[in-house]
């Protein structure tokens, strides 16, 4: 449990869970469940067309040409703490390709104490989503919907839910620009943690956008999260930590992200979260909080992801993407 409580809150404090100290359940829906993503700071509604796994963040960024694609991912965060994700897409002849998709986190395993501090056993915790994605492409506008079903145990205790992401993109006809809005985790809870809790879901507003120069190989992309809250800051008045300003504030609600081009088979991914690197900085260094690096490489049929994201000093998590056209394997077989 010693090992466990510092990973919890470390991933409860980054901006992939929506709410600040975890105040809503079922916040991991909000992690970045795969490299890329991580890589680019954790949060991004704009990437369109690139990755399989970026529906799970916006419906409507897979659209036919990803018809085929699978894609499997493990996140390796701080002691027993770990996510895995898989995802995969299929056009059918009725319906047009639907995303399917798996995200599941593990937090170890929980030693119990009854209240008088005796051993009473210990427990797996855990949460999963099972998530299917259909979009739809109206002349420069594409639009998505995802269905969610959330179960999460912890510790023993239980509690589900139904929940629905809405998503758009604009896809600028001649330049390379994508912007995307999301609102994500709309639902009801089926059953709660216990007879007197009162589970909340982590409803958020995502806007964000991606662009490449037309002569420079880096695509930018920037994205505000949180937009359904009045305030996401959080500081430590007791320890001298001075109240965020106006700008302050506003940066809490921004991620950055940017793509260096290096070949059509390799990219160098990078990304920066201004509320992480508040939030988790020591106080005599910021120690990498808030700081997101990664590569893709395309190997023949398969493309890996690797990224490494900084919390803080000496505590980091990374990722491994693995994905491939199996339509296209099997063409050639």
């Amino acid at each position: 449990m010693k090992r466990l409580l510092p990973a919890i809150w470390i991933l409860l404090a980054t901006p992939c869970f929506a709410q600040v100290g975890g105040q809503k359940s079922f916040d991991f829906l909000n992690v970045a469940n795969n490299a890329r993503l991580a890589a680019l700071g954790g949060v991004n509604t704009s990437l369109t067309d690139r990755d399989l796994n970026f529906f799970f963040s916006n419906p409507s960024l897979v659209s036919d040409s990803l018809a085929g694609f699978a894609s499997a991912t493990y996140q390796f965060y701080v002691a027993d703490v770990g996510q895995s994700t898989f995802s995969y897409a299929h056009k059918f002849n009725s319906i047009g390709t639907l995303a399917f998709g798996i995200q599941h986190i593990g937090y170890g395993t929980i030693q119990g104490y009854d209240a008088s501090g005796n051993d009473i056993g210990t427990y797996k915790s855990g949460e999963t989503a099972l998530v299917i994605g259909k979009s739809h492409q109206i002349a420069h506008f594409r639009f998505g919907a995802n269905v969610k079903m959330v179960f999460s145990n912890i510790a023993g205790y239980r509690a589900s839910a139904a929940m629905l992401d809405l998503g758009g993109v604009f896809i600028h006809p001649e330049k390379d620009l994508r912007i995307g809005l999301t609102v994500k985790n709309l639902g009801i809870v089926f059953s709660e943690y216990s007879e007197t809790s009162s589970t909340e879901l982590p409803f958020d507003v995502q806007l964000g956008a991606s662009f490449k120069p037309e002569h420079m190989p880096l695509r930018f992309s920037v994205t505000a999260y949180n937009l359904a809250r009045k305030d996401v800051t959080y500081y430590n008045a007791s320890s001298g930590q001075d109240k965020p300003g106006t700008l302050d504030k506003v940066l809490r609600r921004f991620n950055f992200g940017v793509e260096v081009l290096l070949h059509r088979n390799v990219n160098i991914l990078a990304g920066y979260n201004y509320r992480v690197h508040q939030e988790l900085k020591l106080d005599a260094a910021g120690g990498g909080a808030g700081l997101s690096l990664g590569f893709s490489a395309r190997i023949r049929s398969f493309e890996f992801v690797f990224s490494r994201s900084g919390y803080v000093a000496g505590k980091a998590g990374y990722g491994l993407t693995l994905s491939s056209n199996i339509n296209s394997m099997l063409r050639r077989r």
